[in-house]
């Protein structure tokens, strides 16, 4: 029985890992995760990283998340992302994916603070509305 989100997204990675063969995860940035000395590229930190696991590495899922050696290039790096920065665990061949939400990621660390209200755009003024063109739509021939 899955007790947690991050047990959660544990399972769904090992059973799409032996039933693919390997599997991504896509991972937002965040000051936690570690990607050796490359770290984060300015279009990564903006959507996330893809990264990719199979049978044949070696990685450790852990209490605190993924540590693996993974390379990059020709480069292999050391890399740990904590389970609050896996937003998906996807496999191609499965064609299935399992996608947390980011405000549910972040949420679970801010549910004591209180949440802004969502902000109403003001009314245009009247000179701006006086120029909108109307058209029945509805007119039969």
């Amino acid at each position: 029985m899955v007790s947690s989100l991050d047990d959660l997204k544990q399972k769904i990675f090992y059973d799409m890992l032996g039933l693919a063969g390997r599997v991504f995860i896509l991972a937002r940035y965040s000051a936690d995760v570690v990607i050796g000395n490359r770290g984060f590229l300015p279009e990564e930190k903006e959507k996330g990283i893809v990264l990719v696991f199979n049978k044949r590495m070696s990685f450790e899922w852990t209490d605190s998340g993924i540590s693996a050696q993974l390379v990059f290039g020709a480069e292999t790096h050391q890399c740990h992302i904590p389970h609050d920065s896996i937003i998906s665990v996807f496999s191609p061949e499965l064609s299935a994916q399992f996608v947390v939400s980011p405000a549910s990621v972040t949420g679970e660390k801010e549910a004591g603070k209180p949440k802004k209200k969502p902000e109403v755009p003001e009314k245009p003024a009247r000179a701006a509305t006086e120029k909108v063109v109307r058209v029945d739509f509805n007119r039969k021939k």
